[in-house]
């Protein structure tokens, strides 16, 4: 008996999940380095902050910042169809590093679907012998669980995701760094917003993506029951109240792991998700390369523009070496250091920031690869 074969779940575009400061630009420029993926940085900040569906406050009150940024009329629809239609390159797999709060709205209020996407329907959606394949106005039925983004659980599904973490110790004072001077006259982040710590919103999406069968432990294809409403009739073995979905087994990346053991992390991602590794991936600007080590840094630099003064230390990077094992401060040597460089309120500042954001963070790094 032959079975026929479901298209290979690791053809999906990879999107890793991931919060600010997590070390991910230096994670992204590995897989820069690939002549068969197409990186994709950050797009969901376009719509995020200056788009007609813009759900930060950042720049509420800066209607230039929004006109110059370019996005002004980017919604999150744009951004879906551009990654899922238009962006796909003949032969190259999408590698997408997004930060997860950008799907979301900012402190845990409820999330509607963004309304540019209330009406989408992904392109593979519908079968193409349907009499109404090119009819995308029926709304999508989705899950009754409540969806914590503005993203349909249909688009989601679409994306093999992973996850990439760093200890808030260390990702809160070096964002805290970007919004305060020197720094903030480059990155125009004027202002600290706990909000934008992403924590909370990385567990929620990985959370809902675990619930819904999008991602699992080991991988496998899982029932799921079906949304009320739907029609059973048809389905096989008689799992009639039953959806079936493919799922991706579950990655989470830890920084201080990827920094600790590079090699070994990197190639266990690539296992994960579909890849084959290649320790040059790890190695880039060698003077060695000659043009095409000037390539990928032009690509780079023309990829991060958007965001200036946030990925200075990726750009200067020349590859992802071990770095030697870092002695973690005491809880009173962390606080005398960020008092030394941010003053009083800074380390207050902080300090709650870190700590309102830890369970999260060893929340996740449970499930977290360990080579």
């Amino acid at each position: 008996m032959h079975l026929i074969a479901m298209p290979p779940i690791n053809k999906k575009p990879i999107f890793v999940a991931t919060h600010p400061r997590a070390c991910s630009t230096a994670f992204e420029r590995v897989f820069m380095t690939r002549k068969d993926l197409k990186c994709v940085h950050e797009p969901f900040g376009d719509a995020f902050y200056f788009g007609p569906e813009r759900l930060s406050e950042r720049y509420a009150d800066d209607e230039e910042a929004r006109q110059k940024s370019g996005f002004v009329d980017v919604t999150y629809r744009d951004i879906v169809e551009r990654l899922l239609e238009d962006d796909a390159e003949e032969g190259k797999r999408l590698f997408i590093k997004d930060i997860a709060h950008y799907l979301f709205p900012p402190d845990n209020h409820i999330a509607h679907i963004a309304p540019s996407l209330l009406d989408y329907r992904p392109p593979t959606d519908t079968p193409t012998d349907s009499p109404s394949s090119t009819d995308r106005r029926t709304p999508l039925l989705e899950s009754p669980i409540h969806n914590p983004t503005v993203i349909p659980l249909s688009v989601l599904r679409r994306f093999h995701f992973a996850f990439l973490i760093r200890h808030p110790r260390r990702a809160i004072p070096s964002y805290y760094r970007c919004t305060v001077p020197p720094l903030s006259g480059r990155t125009g982040f004027h202002q600290f917003m706990p909000s934008e710590a992403g924590y909370a919103e990385l567990r929620r999406l990985f959370d809902y993506l675990r619930t819904e069968g999008v991602i699992g432990e080991d991988g496998a294809s899982k029932w799921l029951a079906k949304p009320a409403g739907t029609d059973g009739n048809g389905d096989e073995e008689g799992k009639d109240r039953e959806r079936k979905v493919e799922r991706v087994k579950i990655t989470v990346v830890d920084a201080d792991e990827l920094l600790a053991k590079p090699k070994k992390v990197v190639k266990r991602f690539c296992e994960d998700v579909g890849l084959k590794f290649d320790e040059a991936m790890l190695q880039w600007g060698n003077e060695q390369d000659g043009e095409e080590a000037e390539e990928q840094q032009h690509k780079a630099e023309e990829a991060f523009a958007k965001w200036e003064g946030f990925h200075d230390d990726a750009l200067k990077s020349t590859g992802l070496k071990a770095r030697a094992e870092v002695k973690t401060p005491t809880r009173e040597e962390e606080d005398e250091e960020w008092r030394q460089k941010y003053g009083e309120k800074g380390q207050r500042i902080i300090r709650e920031c870190v700590d309102a954001n830890v369970a999260d963070y060893e929340y996740l790094k449970s499930f977290a690869i360990k080579v």
